[in-house]
């Protein structure tokens, strides 16, 4: 189950600093995919083994001062409502401002686990301005420095000891189905047609949160968890801010699913914001299925599938081994058969492959084409294994793993991609030392 942290605060008091610092350890991971785009805001975070992921809520807001602070208070609010656990900023250089002050004020009404960080205290004579703190009404604040990461660690200590006592929702091995996108493209439309009116198919889960209907689906021969985030969203909190809000969404929908249904709409092709759910999908290493709803609107002589399918896959690369599906939800046109290829997706993202068939396939096509010579020095890639990951990802051990460069990394990946079926799931390829 991905846990989510949001870091809540008034404008720059170091919440982006402190967001980097925690990333930066996965930047490097994340960079492997190269060509990926890196959303600033949102990071995963690795500490003594725990994963969770981080949002700096910060980077969601713009407009001017008074609408500023507005927007800061609603994004405390969906912050709230969305993480598991709340990082609370302030700065001990200018002490308690009336925002923080309403802030405080919001935050102590939160059923979640909230800590209060005072940042920038660099030094150990910085640590007596604090105390002023108390008077927010929170618990004891955490002094950091998030510039030379003073505090840090044991901030983190105790973030993880307490998502570790978080119970987990569902434990049943059914895969799970996510339907993501943006506002308005028509995901709840989707689930409807899924589900239907045929409503004794589908039994809401107990332990579902209220931020997402996870419900069991067992028709035409599936049996799934859907995971629908598109509902029950209370009318009144229509004007918010609706990216900062879809982000949160999206990213909780994702982090708890195997396999994402990422619903674009036909009329207005890929844009940026599904190329960014496409790509938390894609660092989450979840088995993604793109579908063009409103496909019905389109007018077909201008483009065809194919021609459509290239545009959409140009954005995506370099992982362009994704189903596309053409779909139509109020004609119910190809629902089924998106079902299908997503369960697909999922056998594909749990396949395990034998070392013995894995060598003798991947050792032939190194010998066809060997990584290429650098500074005079061979690379000789000796034996390859399957780490027992939650997605595919391989270990080439050799000689020389620091050589190995980019392209030949997308040639392995190709070829795997060739001779193993791993469509919609994206794989990672290691370079070990022997």
């Amino acid at each position: 189950m991905g846990n989510i942290v949001a870091i809540v605060g008034r404008p720059n008091v170091g919440k982006s600093t402190l967001f980097n610092r925690l990333t930066k350890t996965r930047h490097a991971i994340v960079d492997e995919q190269s060509g990926v785009t890196r959303d600033r805001h949102y990071g995963k975070v690795d500490w003594n083994g725990m994963e969770f992921s981080i949002i700096d809520t910060g980077g969601y807001v713009s407009g001017s001062d008074d609408i500023y602070e507005s927007e800061i208070r609603k994004q405390a609010l969906i912050a709230m409502e969305e993480s598991d656990l709340i990082l609370f900023m302030v700065d001990v250089t200018t002490g308690i401002t009336g925002l923080d002050q309403e802030l405080a004020n919001i935050l102590r009404k939160s059923k979640k686990q909230v800590y209060l960080m005072a940042n920038k205290v660099d030094n150990n004579d910085q640590i007596a301005l604090s105390h002023e703190f108390y008077s927010l009404g929170m618990d004891e604040p955490y002094c950091i420095s998030s510039i030379n990461g003073k505090g840090t660690g044991d901030l983190l200590d105790v973030v993880v000891s307490s998502l570790k006592e978080k119970p987990e929702e569902d434990k049943s091995d059914l895969p799970r189905i996510a339907v993501v996108g943006r506002p308005n493209v028509g995901k709840s439309s989707l689930i409807n047609a899924l589900v239907g009116e045929d409503r004794n198919i589908v039994t809401p889960l107990p332990g579902t949160t209220r931020d997402s209907i996870n419900t069991h689906y067992k028709a035409f021969g599936h049996d799934f968890i859907l995971i629908d985030t598109a509902g029950l969203r209370k009318k009144a909190k229509v004007t918010e801010d609706v990216e900062f809000y879809s982000v949160m969404r999206s990213v909780r929908a994702i982090e708890n699913c195997d396999v994402c249904l990422l619903l674009i709409d036909a009329t207005e092709g890929m844009n940026a914001q599904d190329l960014n759910i496409f790509a938390l999908a894609e660092r989450n290493r979840k088995g993604i299925v793109i579908l063009v709803n409103k496909w019905d609107l389109m007018k077909k002589e201008t483009d065809s599938v194919k021609e459509y399918a290239a545009k959409i896959l140009k954005k995506t690369a370099p992982f362009t081994d994704v189903p596309i599906v053409f779909t139509s939800v109020p004609e119910k046109q190809r629902l089924l058969k998106a079902l299908e290829i997503a369960l697909k997706v999922n056998e594909n993202r749990t396949r395990k492959i034998k070392t013995s068939k894995l060598n003798s396939t991947m050792l032939e096509v190194i010998a066809q084409y060997p990584p290429p010579a650098l500074k005079g020095k061979y690379i000789k890639i000796k034996f390859v294994t399957q780490l027992p990951t939650y997605a595919p990802s391989f270990a080439f051990f050799c000689n020389l793993p620091q050589y190995v460069k980019e392209p030949y990394k997308r040639y392995l990946e190709n070829k795997m991609r060739e001779h193993f079926n791993f469509t919609g799931v994206p794989i990672q390829i290691f370079f070990r030392k022997k």
